[in-house]
């Protein structure tokens, strides 16, 4: 097998990215300049020699062992250089070093958290706990945080978790709502949007139209927006007046 005896072999995995694709029983790497892997894919770099670290195609790149020809030739059916990285650059996978994923989870570890604090209120004071309290409850609730998912999609979960396996007391923070109706459309239909609210602040008939300032729990704002819609054939309002209601209010 051959070998790069210098200075390729001495690479610096800290530097590198890897991309590792098995084809035809056998493994091939790509090292690759970390970003720009990504850059490739969306179509946003299109130069390879920006994207190569090295233009060779490996067996294992930590060790500096370059594929054999014939190998290329039978997995991919060529032996052309440039056609063989585009397709572990399309199809291979990126390969993470400890480090780098320590660092990846810590991050998005705390944007979960920020998300959650941002979401979320003391019940009783309905105001919203900082960054740290909600990772601590975290920690205490034992929430793993789940790489390749977005923080956005860890959330609930988080929450849900939140609630039964640690001792903070936490909700999600109420949305105060208008809802503004012709009165002949509220006689038939406000029971119907106000069994959603958690309370109802004022309701009011000026005129011809029925309004209510309502709290409710975020998930009831498209319940109410489609009942509106539908129901009300789109005649009714709904405006967000504030996200997080919060003592004094």
């Amino acid at each position: 097998m051959s070998k790069i005896n210098q200075p390729s072999n001495q690479i610096k995995l800290t530097n590198v990215s890897i991309v590792r694709l098995k084809k035809g029983g056998k493994r091939f790497e790509i090292a690759c300049y970390k970003n720009k892997v990504q850059e490739y894919r969306n179509g946003v770099e299109t130069d390879l020699d920006d994207v190569l670290q090295i233009s060779n195609v490996f067996i294992n790149v930590g060790k500096g062992e370059l594929a054999k020809t014939a190998d290329l030739k039978k997995s991919f059916g060529t032996t052309d250089q440039d056609t063989v990285v585009k397709e572990i650059l399309k199809k291979g996978e990126m390969q993470v070093g400890e480090k780098e994923r320590e660092h990846d989870l810590t991050s998005l570890r705390k944007e979960i958290a920020t998300l959650v604090a941002e979401k979320c209120v003391e019940p009783s004071t309905q105001r919203p706990y900082s960054v740290g309290i909600i990772d601590k409850a975290m920690t205490e609730a034992g929430f793993s945080v789940k790489q390749g998912k977005s923080a956005k999609s860890q959330v609930s979960e988080c929450i849900r978790l939140l609630q039964t396996e640690s001792k903070l007391p936490i909700q999600r923070a109420r949305m105060r709502i208008r809802v503004t109706l012709p009165k002949d459309d509220s006689e038939k239909w406000r029971a119907k949007i106000v069994e959603g609210a958690e309370k109802i602040e004022t309701e009011e008939t000026p005129a011809d139209e029925w309004e209510a300032i309502m709290l409710i729990d975020p998930s009831q704002f498209r319940v109410i927006n489609d009942l509106l819609q539908k129901e009300c054939k789109g005649r009714g309002r709904i405006e967000t007046l504030t996200f997080a209601a919060t003592a004094g209010n």
